[in-house]
């Protein structure tokens, strides 16, 4: 099992450069197939809604700024790609999340970037990453401000017994196959066994894992999580997301929420 292509979105943002670079490299050492997608509406309904009179001269100004704005960005992609013949650019006037998720039925793998601060103006460009592991059905790969490479070679997995992580856990096997240190970690206060039978699993696969189990403490299991993640010097971590629903986690927390917004290194999660 490996990764046979990949799919990095792009957008007039500030981390968007960094994450293409950062696609580029997974796809030269995976030998993957690179789609690069970009799409946006020239007049958002979100911003001037569906019933909003607007004149021509208005829609044909917003449409000729889209079109620049959509040929720099595969311009970009081009000249990151560079000689590489296995890469394709897709692009469309279209709602940007509703354009991923079609074209993510393309890629073994999604590259998006970790939770931040946009400007407004980009804001109706952007993929929002939590809505985007829900809806895609692939594996998201969430990338950290300022980080542009990524050698997976020492891994941290959260791991708890939940589809989620079951998921995770297979999906990520191209990363854990070529990694120097796989830790498999659970912050629970009881030991129900269930990460004994993950660590046989992993050996079946080629994997070998060391085991590290947590109590759970009033720090959270998130921040027990990003704890190993920083003490160990993982430059990955791999978890479930959104075991509960997502309205739930909204308004009482959840620890995929917490990993989107904290998490410091790259990250895996699948839903």
């Amino acid at each position: 099992m490996t990764f046979a292509s990949a799919m990095v979105p792009l957008d007039p943002g500030p981390c968007s450069s960094d994450r293409l670079h950062l696609a580029c490299d997974l796809a030269r050492q995976f030998d993957a197939f690179l789609v690069g997608v970009a799409a946006r509406e020239a007049l958002p309904h979100r911003f001037y809604g569906r019933g909003a009179y607007i004149n021509q001269n208005t829609v044909d100004c917003a449409g000729g700024r889209l079109d620049q704005e959509l040929a720099r960005l595969g311009a970009e992609f081009r000249r990151a790609c560079g000689q590489r013949e296995r890469a394709e650019w897709r692009v469309a006037r279209q709602d940007p999340m509703t354009f991923l998720t079609q074209q993510a039925r393309a890629a073994d793998l999604v590259v998006l970037s970790r939770y931040q601060d946009e400007a407004v103006e980009d804001w109706c460009a952007c993929i929002e990453p939590g809505e985007a592991i829900l809806r895609l059905g692939r594996p998201v790969l969430l990338v950290p401000p300022g980080t542009r490479t990524l050698a997976a070679r020492r891994i941290v997995v959260a791991w708890k017994d939940a589809r989620e992580a079951r998921r995770t856990l297979s999906d990520a096997l191209p990363f854990l196959r070529t990694a120097d240190v796989v830790l498999l970690v659970e912050v629970a206060d009881k030991d129900d066994g269930t990460i004994r039978d993950v660590a046989r699993y992993l050996g079946h696969q080629g994997v070998s894992c060391t085991l590290l189990r947590r109590p759970i403490s009033s720090r959270g299991i998130a921040a027990e999580i990003l704890g190993v993640a920083q003490s160990e010097g993982a430059d990955l971590l791999i978890a479930g997301a959104y075991g509960h629903t997502r309205m739930r986690g909204l308004i009482f927390g959840s620890v995929t929420q917490a990993l989107l917004e904290r998490t410091p290194v790259c990250s895996l999660m699948s839903h």
